[in-house]
């Protein structure tokens, strides 16, 4: 019983690294798992996802931005060969 929480704990770390969570952040969570704060693990899983979301949009603007040059340049070179 004790080796199979054991294994739970080291999947979960695992998987709070596979999120992008840095040791500090995981020593957080792994607290309020032990101390069975489930509002605590929500509200800082939900953090941390709103904090990837806001990541993964800034990311976003940038291929939008180079995409719209390699639009821009594929009609210029559209154009010249006219």
């Amino acid at each position: 019983m004790q080796s199979q929480k054991f294994v739970q704990e080291l999947q979960i770390m695992r998987n709070l690294q596979d999120a992008g969570c840095n040791n500090e952040q995981i020593y957080c969570f792994m607290q309020y798992l032990e101390n069975k704060d489930y509002k605590k693990q929500v509200h800082f899983l939900k953090c941390h996802r709103c904090i990837l979301k806001e990541d993964m949009h800034e990311v976003q603007k940038k291929i939008d931005c180079l995409d719209y040059l390699l639009y821009s340049l594929k009609k210029e070179e559209q154009n010249h060969e006219l």
